[in-house]
């Protein structure tokens, strides 16, 4: 299973065009709204993958999806809410990115060992 994650700056279309080439194995798809597209769902069943991703309010026709896996994604915003409890991370202090990701590495664990 994987879950989609792009920057905060980055529109969720242009980081999901990014991230597909390099997506690991896996048999599902965990996203929100923002990554509900038909070419995006297109580009993941070509990989064998199955989104898991609401369709947008606007929709016409319903898109289905496995309801109670889209509930786990809960736990992954919980972790980020404790992440963001360190103001060094929310704030992005660190202006390298393995800089910034040694910091969520440190806060993960202290997070994991309390």
């Amino acid at each position: 299973m994987i879950l989609l994650l792009t920057e905060g700056q980055v529109s969720d279309y242009r980081g999901a065009a990014t991230v597909l080439p390099n997506l690991p194995e896996a048999d599902r798809l965990i996203a929100d709204k923002g990554y509900d597209s038909d070419w995006f769902r297109e580009a993941l069943t070509d990989l064998e993958i199955t989104p898991c991703i609401p369709g947008r309010a606007n929709r016409k026709a319903p898109i289905p999806y496995d309801t109670e896996l889209y509930k786990q994604r809960n736990r992954i915003e919980r972790m980020f809410g404790r992440l963001k409890d360190w103001r060094r991370i929310a704030t992005r202090y660190d202006r390298c990115a393995h800089t910034f990701m040694s910091a969520i590495c440190i806060a993960a664990t202290v997070i994991f060992w309390l």
